[in-house]
């Protein structure tokens, strides 16, 4: 769950990481590489504090920017203002299980829409697939293993 939301960025947080992967390839590499050749001008690098500080700020600086690149390959971006109503990643949806007569809550989750389409996430995906880009009032049919659940979407919010 954790990497999902990971994943599930607004607009404004898209931008934010763009602009931390940036400024972590075009500046701070240049800073920390000028640090490492400036320690490796004093000469003996195996007692040189500056230098080891340099590659550790090095290492978790190339770490920083591996993680922001997986986030990005796999995000998700939704609209903060997103249209109320209409279900998407990171809603929670107010079902009436018009077979059963009662009603039920289903989060949609994923980390990313194609794995939720993909049935990679939970014995539910299908479930999540059947309802994405639903509206309230919209009647949606799910396949289970020995029979088909018909749903009514009542309400969907974004908490």
């Amino acid at each position: 769950m954790a990497e999902a939301k990971k994943n599930i960025l607004t607009p404004d947080g898209l931008k934010s990481l763009e602009d931390e992967l940036q400024e972590l390839k075009v500046v701070r590499r240049k800073e920390i590489a000028q640090k490492i050749k400036e320690a490796r001008e004093q000469g003996d690098l195996s007692e040189n504090a500056e230098y080891d500080a340099a590659k550790d700020e090095q290492r978790d600086m190339e770490a920083r920017i591996e993680e922001i690149e997986q986030i990005l390959k796999n995000a998700v971006v939704i609209d903060e203002k997103f249209e109320k109503g209409v279900i998407s990643l990171g809603c929670y949806v107010l079902l009436e299980d018009i077979s059963l007569g009662k009603e039920v809550t289903y989060h949609i989750v994923g980390s990313t829409e194609a794995d939720i389409l993909q049935n990679k996430v939970s014995n539910e995906a299908p479930i999540g697939r059947a309802l994405l880009g639903k509206k309230i009032g919209d009647v949606v049919s799910v396949e289970g293993i020995n029979q088909v659940n018909d749903f009514r979407v009542i309400d969907v919010q974004r908490k």
